[in-house]
């Protein structure tokens, strides 16, 4: 067994097929099969369920795979600190909520691009749920994220700091007379959302049992949703603020135990730093403010 078996094995575990595994490492299917076989036999056990859609690990495979993925980085890893000179460039893979994304990166990014025009950054987005993961399985580099994470193995710093609101439509004076309907309806981001579980939390701590949960992919359709009086969401107050001032909305504050949150930056500490990642972090710092008001 050798890195190149293991970098065989992780493809196919990771792609569910031994053709799409070929495909990636730009090789024939023969090659794959013969390598799993190989690696199979030496190990004394199978690794994989064939079945008419491709493959699934078996017991066996499932414990194998961490350790195949994590000599997968450590290679990766080598790789990009020979090459790194401490001039930031190459590829720079992060992730970052949605709201942050569009509300809070855009000057970093513009600066960055300008600053580094050697590094090809790219920004992928989702829940805190979701970055978290994709982090741990060494899909991004780090991400921005709702915190504290609290992982054991993850690093997380705290970026910026902001306070969460209740959002209703204009017309809602006191946000406990929509709390008093026989079913209040939320309006939130998938689940893995962590403004959404806060929201939740918030609503059973004042006894609304009976909610109806209704889920969008973008800001602007939670703010139109709620605008229109379709249900209520919880959102920070400075990424609302525009819709509030244009008559939009609503806004209503909330204990200061429940309201602020921290957005952090999660990384694995056993996964080299690049120049580029290390630029990136630095100029973020810089041009966003440790708490962002409305």
């Amino acid at each position: 067994m050798d890195a190149g078996d293991l970098r065989v094995f992780e493809a196919v575990a990771r792609l569910g097929g031994m053709n799409r595994a070929a495909t990636e490492l730009h090789t024939v299917q023969s090659n794959v099969t013969a390598r799993i076989r190989q690696l199979e036999a030496e190990l004394g056990t199978a690794l994989f369920q064939r079945n008419s859609r491709g493959v699934v690990l078996t017991p066996a495979g499932r414990r194998l795979l961490p350790y195949a993925t994590r000599i997968a980085s450590l290679l990766a890893d080598a790789k990009r600190a020979v090459s790194d000179d401490g001039n930031p460039k190459g590829p720079l893979v992060i992730g970052s909520l949605e709201t942050t994304a569009g509300l809070r990166l855009p000057g970093v990014l513009a600066d960055f691009a300008e600053r580094y025009p050697e590094v090809d950054l790219e920004l992928a987005t989702g829940t805190t749920c979701e970055l978290v993961e994709s982090v741990l399985a060494h899909r991004l580099e780090g991400a921005f994220v709702c915190g504290p994470v609290n992982h054991p193995e993850l690093d997380e710093q705290r970026v910026f700091r902001e306070e969460l609101v209740i959002v209703t439509a204009r017309s809602v004076r006191r946000v406990d007379d929509i709390f008093a309907r026989p079913e209040v309806k939320i309006i939130v981001f998938r689940a893995g959302c962590s403004y959404r579980q806060r929201l939740e939390n918030l609503l059973t701590a004042r006894g609304v049992v009976a909610t109806r949960i209704l889920q969008f992919a973008t800001l602007e359709g939670i703010l139109g949703c709620v605008g229109a009086d379709v249900g209520l969401t919880l959102l920070p107050k400075g990424i609302v603020s525009a819709a509030r001032d244009q008559g939009r909305i609503a806004v209503h504050e909330i204990a200061p135990a429940d309201a602020w949150v921290d957005t952090v930056f999660i990384r694995r500490p056993d996964v080299y730093a690049s120049s580029a990642l290390t630029a990136f972090l630095d100029l973020a710092r810089e041009r966003l403010p440790a708490h962002i008001a409305a």
